[in-house]
């Protein structure tokens, strides 16, 4: 059931919550910095949209936002692609949200607009696993699964008779190892605060190891680098790719680091 609640187009009052996924009470979000305002400065004129469910107080409890499939890591014309939908859900900060109607009514205004905007379709993202953005929720309200990466599920719903089946983006290649050292490569889109906060977690260990520890980002923003790589957000030492969800902890990442270091010695 939906408790006094109405969907809004992200306003200035909103912005800084909105960088922060509504988690502007967690110490730890704000370790990812500046990146996702900078992602949004890029996007704001190239079609993203953002909504909140606020409920009678003006207090943002869940969003939504959804930019053209082009600047997604899918393949697809006259689509718009989910980023990611939130409903606030910690007993923190502004407290559960949850159970509400609050992301079905989100995911309905989205499609709303992008069907004024001329979308044929609607695609997201979803995880196999009993959490964040499950396949399952997109699957009961009306989402077909079309393509498969790993735990990662591509869904869509079209919107004519003409709309053509997007797929994922492929991974194309890998970091390779330098002789002699250890490579840290972040590959990073903006748009997501938890893999921001990985960058930055990665970035300030390679500085506490020394120069026998490299680190090199790649800007995933840019198409050309996101089609030669066929990855958007990742975190690989060496050739190894890291685990990245939930968020590894400085302390972790700098410790699989150091077990790389160990090798070269040997």
């Amino acid at each position: 059931m939906v408790i006094d609640m109405k969907i809004i187009d992200l306003e200035d009052k909103y912005l800084q919550e909105y960088f922060m996924c509504l988690e502007e009470w967690s110490d730890e979000i704000k370790e990812a910095g500046n990146h996702k305002q900078v992602w949004f400065n890029k996007m704001k004129d190239k079609g993203l949209g953002v909504k909140l469910a606020v409920d009678d107080k003006g207090v943002a409890g869940g969003m939504i936002q959804y930019i053209p499939i082009e600047y997604s890591n899918a393949e697809g014309v006259d689509l718009y692609f989910i980023n990611c939908i939130w409903v606030h859900g910690y007993k923190e900060g502004r407290g559960n949200f949850q159970k509400m109607g609050y992301g079905k009514a989100l995911l309905q205004a989205a499609e709303d607009d992008v069907k004024k905007r001329g979308a044929k379709g609607m695609v997201a993202w979803g995880l196999s696993l009993p959490f964040w953005m499950k396949a399952s929720w997109f699957k009961k309200n009306g989402y077909s699964r079309i393509d498969k990466d790993g735990i990662a599920t591509l869904l869509w719903k079209p919107f004519t008779d003409d709309a053509i089946p997007p797929k994922w983006i492929k991974e194309k290649k890998q970091p390779q190892p330098i002789p002699g050292k250890v490579l840290v490569t972040s590959f990073l889109n903006g748009w997501c605060p938890a893999q921001n906060l990985i960058r930055e977690r990665a970035k300030r260990a390679v500085g506490d190891l020394g120069d026998k520890v490299i680190y090199q980002e790649i800007d995933t923003f840019e198409r050309e680098e996101l089609l030669e790589w066929g990855i958007l957000d990742a975190l690989y030492i060496d050739d190894q790719q890291v685990r990245t969800g939930p968020p590894p902890s400085y302390e972790k990442i700098k410790k699989k680091i150091i077990k790389k270091l160990k090798k070269l010695d040997k």
